[in-house]
């Protein structure tokens, strides 16, 4: 059985780790650099993308994690989303540069303008999709595959071994983007 880490800085990582046991994984829950040899992929959640930085700089975890990534699949949620992609704005930050996207953070506005929509994602069909001052990604490199869309942009992506939502699937019932997810650990 696959065992895939949720980064327990910040953020709903208790709700990946449920909608990951019930795709199938053992889970566990990684704070440090060592915790990361234990297991065999990463959901990176939500929260906020700025906090999280200060928190990854603290615990050392920022190198720890881009070498992870260079090997093993990660996944990465709204705040996730915006530390995997290769540039960020709204205002400029750093990030793992690991996703060739450029994500324009909370642009789908304020805590008052989040959502529950409907997307239609190729290969899973229709889905719920909640955004919670939600990026979206404005540009996409040539690896990257997108596989839902909202509003004309980009919601869930894929490149390579590693896969973005720019909403929170761990806040449905669907598991699927979590069993998804799972195949790309297991091989």
């Amino acid at each position: 059985m696959a065992k895939v880490g949720v980064l327990a800085l910040q953020g709903d990582y208790e709700k990946h780790a449920r909608a990951l046991e019930r795709a199938g994984a053992h889970v566990a829950e990684v704070r440090t650099a060592e915790e990361l040899d234990g297991v065999d992929g990463l959901v990176i959640p939500g929260g906020e993308s700025t906090t999280m930085l200060k928190l990854l700089d603290r615990e050392s975890l920022m190198e720890p994690l881009r070498e992870f990534g260079a090997k093993k699949p990660i996944f990465g949620t709204c705040a996730g989303a915006i530390l995997l992609a290769k540039e960020v704005e709204n205002p400029s930050q750093p990030s793992l540069e690991l996703v060739d996207i450029a994500v324009q953070r909370n642009a789908y506005g304020r805590q008052l303008d989040s959502r529950v929509a409907h997307v239609d994602a190729d290969g899973f069909g229709p889905m719920e999709a909640v955004f919670i001052r939600a990026p979206i990604i404005r540009k996409t490199g040539p690896g990257v595959k997108v596989l839902a869309r909202y509003n004309g942009d980009p919601v869930l992506v894929e490149q390579g071994r590693h896969l973005v939502a720019t909403f929170h699937p761990e806040l449905s019932s669907d598991d699927r983007v979590h069993a998804y997810f799972l195949q790309k650990v297991t091989g």
